[in-house]
């Protein structure tokens, strides 16, 4: 939802990068939230209800792709605890963007070209959640003239945590602000990630902050690279 609803250029740019390796790509504009704020905040019925939707949506549909670690993660991970009905069958189907390129498809070099100097944060969904530290960074340093720079403590959270965003601001923004520190002493011009709430509340700091530093996903940069 935060793609579609608020950065769709990333879809796009997921979009563009698929069909550069010969991927059918399709869009059911039936689809809607897989119910993961609705499960974080407490309401797992609720949950249960979107997920029945999707997977029923999603239901002929060999793989489905998202550019959101925590989508993913909502589905492969915790359908099961709020008893969606079928949802090994959609759970076993879904990729992140990153790991479908790198290991479905086997592709680690997709051809881009990109002068930048990039720092990669990883999202805790998709490291924690999923697993999966190493598949985005192994795309971006195969773009051919990404300088991609060391991160201090790249491991630490955002500060986003979705509500917990909301429900502690202060907090919120004091972890968001560590992690920038260090993006600036990287002197990296790029912050790159595999998640738009990571990015979205990164970049929002940024932009209070007067830190000129440009946040993009990792399709994004492919998608630039390969001249999209």
């Amino acid at each position: 939802c935060i793609n579609d609803l608020l950065f769709p250029e990333v879809g796009e740019a997921a979009v563009k990068v698929l069909r550069h390796l010969g991927v059918e790509v399709d869009f059911p504009v039936a689809q809607t939230c897989c119910g993961q704020p609705a499960y974080t905040g407490g309401y797992p019925g609720i949950a249960r209800e979107m997920g029945e939707e999707l997977t029923r949506v999603f239901a002929e549909h060999a793989v489905v792709v998202t550019p959101s670690g925590s989508c993913a993660s909502m589905v492969a991970r915790h359908y099961r605890s709020v008893g969606v009905a079928a949802q090994p069958a959609l759970a076993e189907r879904i990729w992140d963007f990153s790991a479908f390129l790198t290991q479905a498809l086997g592709v680690v070099d997709v051809g881009a070209q990109l002068a930048a100097r990039a720092v990669y944060h990883p999202s805790c969904h998709l490291t924690r959640g999923l697993g999966q530290g190493a598949e985005p960074l192994r795309l971006l340093q195969a773009v051919a003239g990404l300088e991609l720079l060391p991160l201090a403590d790249a491991h630490e959270c955002c500060g986003f945590g979705g509500s917990f965003a909301a429900k502690l601001p202060e907090l919120s923004a004091a972890i968001a602000d560590d992690k920038l520190r260090r993006v600036v002493a990287s002197g990296a011009d790029r912050l790159v990630g595999a998640d738009m709430g990571c990015l979205m509340h990164l970049g929002g700091r940024m932009r209070r902050l007067g830190i000129g530093v440009k946040t993009q996903h990792v399709a994004q940069v492919l998608a630039e690279g390969l001249g999209a």
